[in-house]
């Protein structure tokens, strides 16, 4: 995608002081910590430990999306059909259905032995590696169908792993340490979406044999491959992580009692919470990255049709877009603990839609590696800054009692309407080309700067 574009202690009593102020807009004085303590805390080893996980969380998303979009368009795949096969995405925003079962299902065996969060991981992790193997061994330009399939089991472990591991990372730490591990976590996931993305091309740039064929099956085989085996420092982390402190639920009389505490009660509580001011939550919630998804469907084929090769579009992202993406997360994180949430929410919002701005300008450009790089850059930095802000908010909204059903529920809505969208992305470029569409996906960011602002007001409310 577009460099950046799509593009998460146990909670003591300071966490559910907080949970009747979720955003704490305005620290107090006496709570704002030094530059100094602020640059620490991301030494600490819980967020070190976010960093790695946060690799393994971001790696399969372009190689389902934007990675997988380019290998399309180069086998001749055509734009509509890759919108279309965007929708193998939904596995995300519909991942709320079966986070119940992360939250509560044990699973034989595997949780026994490791725990109830880090089994899920686990599993979640064995199943991606295996879908990028098999994607691998499948070549889209001979049947279509087999690789849809594949990476709609990579999506399904990957949409799975990230109910555990938001589970995880909110469990892990006081509400004070979230915006720090949020921060750490997405720098791991933005640098996993460098490697999946530009690493990637860079991996089938070197594989390719020399005066063959401009599409070669085995290039993108072996570096899909090399992904798959990249999942495994997550593996690790897994297995030498501590498992959070087991929160005791109460046992369930029957399976209606079961259904109603693991289904019913997650979603019932943030209602009871918020009450009326819950439907501007999740409106903020399922529009906040409207923009950067339906946008970064159309990137990579962009990227092919304007002429730039593998290696120029992994050698920019690579240098640029990691360079970028770091001090967007970090500068997004301290800023959230400095400022507060909502108002770097409200910047990444700003920064999100005029990034795509640029996308429609290098539209008219034709082929200038000059200006991919500073548009890439743009993107980067302020995809990073909106994504610590909004992780850091979800887990806000989040009772860590449901954690993993709750944050399922936020994250999926983040990306059920846009990418429903972003799957008619390939027609309306094939109809009004790429400058009007980029334009477009400006324009619908526009609407998220109400929310934000709103849900600022509550925010504020709910403090004093």
């Amino acid at each position: 995608m577009g460099g950046g574009k799509v593009a998460n202690a146990q909670g003591g009593c300071r966490y559910y002081s907080c949970m009747n102020h979720p955003t704490h807009d305005t620290p107090l004085a006496a709570d704002k910590p030094t530059w100094a303590q602020t640059l620490k805390v991301y030494l600490e080893p819980a967020s070190l430990r976010m960093l790695s996980l946060g690799f393994s969380a971001g790696l399969p998303l372009l190689l389902v999306f934007g990675t997988l979009s380019f290998w399309l368009r180069e086998a001749g795949v055509d734009r509509s059909t890759i919108g279309f096969l965007s929708w193998v995405g939904l596995a995300y925003g519909f991942k709320w259905v079966w986070s119940p079962l992360v939250d509560r299902m044990p699973i034989p065996v595997l949780t026994r032995l490791l725990g109830r969060r880090r089994s899920w991981l686990l599993l979640a992790q064995a199943l991606v590696m295996g879908g990028l193997v098999s994607m691998a061994f499948t070549d889209p330009k001979l049947a279509l169908a087999p690789m849809v399939w594949c990476a709609i089991a990579v999506a399904f472990g990957s949409a799975t792993q990230d109910i555990a591991l938001d589970a995880f990372r909110i469990e892990s730490a006081d509400t004070q340490h979230q915006a720090a591990l949020s921060a750490t976590y997405q720098t791991g996931y933005r640098l996993a979406m460098i490697w999946s993305g530009a690493g990637a091309l860079w991996i089938a740039a070197r594989s390719e044999v020399a005066n063959a064929a401009n599409y070669q099956y085995g290039a993108w085989q072996t570096a899909y491959l090399v992904m798959a085996l990249s999942m495994l420092p997550g593996v690790l982390t897994v297995l030498l992580s501590k498992e959070p402190a087991r929160r005791e639920l109460p046992p369930a009389k029957n399976a209606a009692d079961w259904i109603r505490g693991a289904l019913i009660e997650p979603f019932a509580e943030f209602i009871r919470r918020y009450r009326w001011q819950a439907a501007l939550i999740l409106g903020l919630i399922a529009t906040y990255r409207i923009s950067d998804v339906v946008m970064g469907i159309m990137a990579n084929p962009f990227y092919v049709d304007m002429g730039y090769t593998k290696d120029e579009v992994a050698a920019v992202t690579k240098i640029y877009g990691v360079v970028m993406t770091l001090v967007g997360a970090f500068v997004g994180g301290a800023m959230a603990l400095r400022m507060g949430v909502m108002r770097v929410l409200m910047l990444g919002a700003v920064l999100s839609a005029a990034s795509n701005l640029l996308f429609a300008w290098l539209a008219g450009q034709g082929h200038d590696v000059s200006k991919l790089i500073f548009v890439i850059s743009a993107d980067n930095l302020a995809s990073g800054i909106a994504s610590s802000a909004f992780i850091a908010y979800l887990s806000s909204l989040t009772n860590v009692n449901y954690s993993a059903t709750q944050y399922a529920l936020f994250s999926s809505m983040m990306l059920l309407l846009p990418k429903f969208v972003a799957g008619y992305s390939g027609v309306y470029v094939d109809a009004f080309g790429y400058a009007s569409f980029f334009n477009s996906t400006a324009l619908i960011g526009a609407p998220v700067l109400l929310l934000v602002w709103l849900a600022s007001r509550i925010a504020n409310r709910s403090h004093s």
